[in-house]
């Protein structure tokens, strides 16, 4: 593993030029708060150190006087990060087809290595987009379906996704197959059967989201990979909310295609995502837009967008590093910290209930979802706005409702109290305005 100083070392050898300097004070205070650990602390230990965290706070410029729990949506960077994305665009904008071109556009493979290494694949792997959404279509799109083609995917997938497949069952005659798991989902061979029970001859390929963005369980993509692979069907991730958001690699989901977002879990500027395809595909999948033919085998085929600002995909490099810095065991083992604070509050009233199975650990991690027997989630999701300042997601979905809930490593602990003590009247019935009509 690279250190942080050999990173940036390297990220400024491409060109000759006097690049921007970047703000380390961010990283400084991660740093600093990550040396004072005692030897042998484990990362659950860690969760709960204030001292150590109130340090990882510090390197945000967030609005204290709304709590944010909508995080999964797209999450606040670290004012490093953003100094870095303005320095960039200023040094840019003094002759964008020379500095932005020649020098910091260049960079991009530093970047695009970084981030390889992270996920733990080849960088001529990786392709650096724009969002979940826009890596995601790349395969969906660029794959050579017919009339009749299946496309396996599940009904809690992202409603995004499932449009693009619609989309392809107009124009081409493709047909897509949902199925259906529980939610909560307790045993997660549950979710591997329902893909396995879904499989037919004519299955091209299939579509599984990592962590579900409707109640934030960790699936088992693995074991659908598996599953698959024995039939020879390509799997499409969706890993839009679970890249720096839990500990994994590649290797841990064995899918030929993965897409994120960099601007949630990872704190990159707004517009960022990562696509990567298995080097032996690339040549089957048709890029979104129009490639020359001596790009059919290469990742960047993917990035044929024409002009776009460089500076977003090189600030991605701050955002790596900042991840980094704290570790992704230790930001894990915070985030649940921080739900278990307003979880412990509520989950005694019978009438509380979750869409993941709290109890154990490895279902779940930043992203929970909850719902209140009898009560209005749109109507609680306003309340708490209006009445509290505190933002949350009411979650509408054909087979359930609920109330999604992210924190993030910026979150106090003491936000989380007031999170819980507002939830504790509505559970006891005591708030009427939030009862279902």
């Amino acid at each position: 593993m690279h250190t942080r100083r050999e990173f940036i070392n390297k990220f400024f050898m491409s060109t000759g030029a006097a690049l921007v300097v970047l703000n380390t004070d961010a990283f400084a205070k991660a740093a600093e708060a990550v040396s004072n650990i005692p030897a042998g602390t484990s990362a659950k230990e860690i969760a709960s150190d204030e001292n150590f965290w109130g340090r990882i706070q510090s390197a945000f410029d967030v609005d204290r006087s709304i709590i944010n729990l909508n995080n999964g949506g797209v999450s606040p960077s670290p004012k490093t990060v953003i100094d870095a994305f303005k320095r960039y665009i200023d040094y840019s904008n003094q002759a964008p087809s020379y500095y932005m071109w020649r020098h910091v556009e260049p960079q991009m493979e530093t970047v695009r290595e970084k981030l390889a290494r992270t996920f733990g694949c080849d960088k001529e792997e990786i392709a650096i987009t724009r969002n979940a959404s826009e890596s995601l279509q790349i395969i969906q799109q660029g794959m050579n379906l017919s009339a009749g083609d299946e496309v396996l995917t599940s009904t809690q997938d992202y409603p995004r996704m499932i449009t693009t497949y619609n989309q392809l069952e107009r124009r081409y005659g493709v047909k897509l197959v949902k199925v259906r798991y529980p939610a909560p989902l307790i045993d997660e061979d549950d979710y591997a059967a329902a893909f396995k029970n879904g499989i037919t001859s004519k299955t091209k390929a299939i579509l599984v989201s990592h962590v579900c963005f409707l109640t934030g369980q960790i699936l088992p993509v693995k074991k659908v990979s598996a599953i698959a692979h024995e039939h020879g069907i390509p799997v499409i991730c969706d890993g839009a909310h679970s890249f720096s958001h839990i500990p994994y690699q590649l290797s841990d989901l064995d899918c030929d295609f993965f897409g994120t977002s960099l601007h949630k879990w990872t704190y990159a500027p707004i517009g960022t995502g990562m696509l990567f395809v298995k080097k032996d595909l690339i040549k089957n999948i048709w890029s979104l837009m129009a490639s020359p033919k001596e790009m059919d085998e290469n990742i960047r085929k993917f990035e044929e967008i024409g002009t776009h600002p460089a500076a977003n995909h090189n600030a991605i490099a701050e955002a790596l590093a900042f991840n980094e810095t704290i570790g992704i065991e230790r930001k894990a083992e915070r985030l649940r910290f921080l739900h278990k604070i307003w979880i412990e509050h509520v989950k005694e009233f019978n009438n509380v209930k979750f869409r993941t199975n709290i109890d154990d650990k490895t279902s779940w991690c930043g992203l929970v979802n909850f719902y209140i027997e009898g009560i209005d989630v749109t109507k609680t999701a306003e309340y708490l706005l209006n009445k509290h300042k505190i933002f949350v997601v009411p979650i509408i979905h054909e087979e359930f409702e609920g109330i999604r809930v992210t924190p993030n490593v910026y979150t106090l602990e003491s936000e989380m109290k007031m999170f819980a003590d507002v939830l504790i009247p509505i559970a006891k019935g005591e708030v009427k305005e939030v009862f279902k009509s």
